[in-house]
């Protein structure tokens, strides 16, 4: 894994009230994970405090911002950190950082095509898999497949999804 790719774990949704406060979506593992990192976008955003808002995401405040009009302006931001700053994994851990956009594999040896999101709906991670390119130049067909051992046994340099569960 390239250690210096950076790693969005955030996002601004828009203003959190008029003194430059943002609501955060987060894509980690909450507040906490969070508040490890003091700055974000190489240096771009300093964090000066963040909170849970109650419903999944956060609210924050960076050094940068000083009203509601600033706080706009970073609508749609993704917060990033070098990949080099996360934290080592565990056994059978993985960023999805990691994820998207490995080629992903049958285990029958079929080539399905390429991960372009990692997605959880409450479940559980759930993989998009997107088909390569049809003959005619129009983008493939995508399918969602879990990411629990019985579906995607191995990953690494690749996934490799268990036939039984390709679309």
């Amino acid at each position: 894994m390239d250690a210096d790719r950076p790693v969005t774990l955030a996002a601004i949704a828009g203003a959190h009230g008029v003194t430059g406060e943002v609501r955060l979506k987060l894509f980690g593992e909450g507040v906490d994970a969070l508040k490890r990192y003091r700055t974000f976008n190489d240096g771009k955003l300093t964090l000066k405090k963040v909170r849970d808002d109650g419903k999944g995401g956060a609210i924050a405040r960076f050094a940068e911002v000083q009203d509601r009009t600033g706080a706009e302006r970073l609508r749609g931001t993704a917060l990033s950190v070098p990949r080099s700053a996360l934290p080592p994994l565990g056994e059978g851990e993985y960023y999805h950082a990691d994820l998207v956009g490995l080629p992903a594999v049958s285990t029958d040896g079929e080539a399905l095509g390429t991960c372009i999101a990692v997605e959880n709906f409450g479940a559980g991670d759930v993989l998009e898999i997107e088909r390569p390119l049809r003959p005619d130049g129009k983008r493939g067909k995508r399918f969602m497949v879990p990411m629990r051992p019985e579906a995607v046994p191995e990953w690494g340099e690749r996934l490799v999804i268990e036939a039984a569960f390709v679309e």
